[in-house]
């Protein structure tokens, strides 16, 4: 019986150095790694992860699919990292096939994150003087199109109060003062770039501080329209000129050219 107890003994110190010298009699063999790295929770691939061959530092990287390939030798060992994941160590198995693709799985990195609380000081800003709105008193059947255009002279039979509020009232004659400078914001950011003090210049020859001069001159004439196209901005620089020409000449100036 004691025999037997030692011999048992025996044989379980024995097996894992004798698993180890196993492992350690394995050839180093070259082999081509076809391997996919996925997320160990869900499946999903993990991309643009960096893969190190530990003995030789060489690398790549995978795919936006998870894959990657690399030669190695069947014993080396690989080190693993991608953002938001846990950096890994792997080892190829013995029976891997250059046939197939193994999988990698990756791990998520969980950090525990305490309550952040964002405090910060504004400046108060005063709104004193500032108006408020204040809803319309008028019923919505008599408000008629004053906010769009100017009604008709039927509007002060048929909708009376919507006549009066676009000829009476200040607010509305501010909103349609605000809304014509806006037109016309946008339409001399458009015809700018057709008419400006170069495009003048080149046109009429004058210096710079006549070209100023008539330009003023021009603005005044309001020849242009938010449809005016090149050619007829030209057009109408050329004739305004010719008829600016003539008025200086009548009051006794000559504007000089360059």
């Amino acid at each position: 019986m004691r025999i037997l107890f030692g011999l048992i003994i025996l044989f379980c110190i024995g097996l894992p150095r004798a698993t180890q010298a196993q492992d350690d009699l394995i050839d180093p063999v070259l082999i081509y790694l076809k391997a996919r790295l996925v997320d160990k929770e869900d499946g999903a691939p993990v991309g643009y992860a960096h893969v190190v061959n530990m003995r030789n530092r060489g690398g790549t990287t995978t795919d936006s699919n998870g894959y990657f390939s690399m030669e190695m030798l069947n014993v080396d060992s690989l080190g693993i990292t991608a953002m938001g994941y846990m950096k890994e160590y792997v080892h190829i198995p013995v029976t891997y096939n250059e046939d197939s693709v193994l999988t990698v799985y990756a791990r998520p990195l969980r950090i525990a994150i305490g309550e952040v609380k964002v405090t910060g000081e504004g400046k108060k800003v005063n709104m004193d003087g500032v108006s408020t709105g204040k809803p319309s008193d008028i019923p919505a059947e008599l408000r008629g199109d004053a906010f769009n255009k100017k009604p008709s002279f039927l509007a002060a039979i048929f909708s009376p109060a919507s006549f009066m509020q676009y000829h009476l009232s200040k607010r509305e004659k501010e909103k349609r003062e605000v809304r014509a400078t806006m037109i016309s914001d946008a339409q001399w950011e458009r015809l700018s770039q057709y008419y400006n003090k170069d495009v003048v210049m080149a046109l009429t020859g004058l210096n710079e501080a006549d070209a100023d001069s008539f330009m003023i001159y021009f603005n005044q004439k309001s020849v242009l329209t938010a449809h005016s196209r090149e050619y007829d901005v030209r057009e109408a620089i050329l004739k305004q000129y010719e008829l600016y020409m003539r008025e200086k000449l009548f009051e006794g100036e000559e504007p000089k050219s360059n």
